[in-house]
């Protein structure tokens, strides 16, 4: 008896399908590795490595030419120390987050009035997204004579003191000009963004929100918005890097002054860098600025992606 009962189970064991992995049996087209090895290879020679370069002069005492000789962690002891340094990157996260909040709320609010029915919309769609085709440095330029004229003759006339003299030249005030160019020129890309977030929504959601007499905010924090997540995470990542960036609005508008209050850390280590002699310093400024990007850009994803609703 037992013996027959051994035979059927080694036949049913026999008769089950074995288990094989979904990987085992796949067939991948030689021409992915074709076209993505190359990529591979062209990423890691114009990118990688000039970074792991410059990581590895961050150790060095070199000016960006002739001898130089390893010292070790003085040039990321020294840059601790440094108070203009420390003040760059307190600048650099302070307009890093006006800029992303600002891009952000209006770059959604564009959106959401861009998809709605009014007339002229493709219109109104395409001239909210020229300012993304200028160049910041030149329309930099353009704000700069604005910010430096025409405002400070309004402010006069107006009898507005904080208005009355250039923003760019009040150490107090210098940081707005910057905010403003950057957020007048991001929230063009945040809004295309958005508007293809929002045209993934079916309709017919909103049209049973109304029956069930949703209004407006509700309609939109309880059904746009939790909808659109993706769109919102991958916008805040792109954002926040981006105005951690920053680079041509200072360049154009400020040029770190006054008295190198508006120094972001981008501006510092290209000036001082390139500039003044601070090559291997500057690299040091580089590698730290990289990882402390790398820990937002990660903190960012991780938070935002919890709150994403499937």
């Amino acid at each position: 008896m037992t013996g027959n009962i051994s035979a059927k189970a080694d036949k049913a064991a026999a008769k089950k399908p074995k288990k094989v992995s979904k990987y085992s049996k796949r067939k991948v087209d030689p021409a992915f590795y074709w076209m993505t090895i190359p990529a591979m290879i062209l990423v890691c020679i114009f990118l990688y490595l000039p970074f792991l370069q410059g990581a590895m002069y961050s150790f060095t005492n070199s000016q960006g030419y002739g001898d130089y000789k390893f010292i070790g962690f003085k040039n990321y002891i020294a840059m601790f120390q440094d108070a203009r340094v420390g003040h760059a990157y307190l600048f650099t996260i302070f307009i890093a987050i006006l800029i992303t909040l600002g891009t952000n709320i209006l770059g959604m609010f564009l959106a959401v009035l861009l998809n709605s029915k009014i007339a002229f919309k493709n219109g109104f769609r395409a001239i909210f997204f020229i300012p993304y085709t200028l160049s910041v440095l030149v329309i930099g330029y353009v704000f700069k004579y604005i910010f430096m004229t025409p405002l400070p003759a309004l402010g006069q006339a107006l009898h507005i003191d904080w208005l009355s003299t250039s923003m760019i030249s009040n150490p107090d005030l210098a940081w707005f000009p910057i905010v403003f160019l950057s957020i007048w020129q991001g929230v063009a890309y945040s809004t295309l963004l958005y508007l293809a977030g929002l045209q993934t929504i079916d309709n017919e959601i909103y049209e049973a929100a109304s029956i069930d007499g949703v209004n407006a905010w509700q309609n939109f924090w309880q059904i746009t918005f939790p909808l659109i997540g993706p769109f919102f995470t991958i916008n805040m990542v792109l954002s926040l890097k981006n105005s951690l960036g920053a680079f041509d609005q200072v360049m154009a508008l400020t040029k770190g002054g006054p008295d190198s209050k508006t120094e972001t850390v981008s501006y510092l280590i290209f000036q001082n860098g390139l500039g003044n002699g601070e090559y291997s310093y500057q690299m040091a400024n580089a590698v730290t600025f990289f990882i402390v990007l790398a820990i937002l850009a990660f903190v960012q994803l991780k938070f935002f992606s919890g709150k994403e609703k499937v």
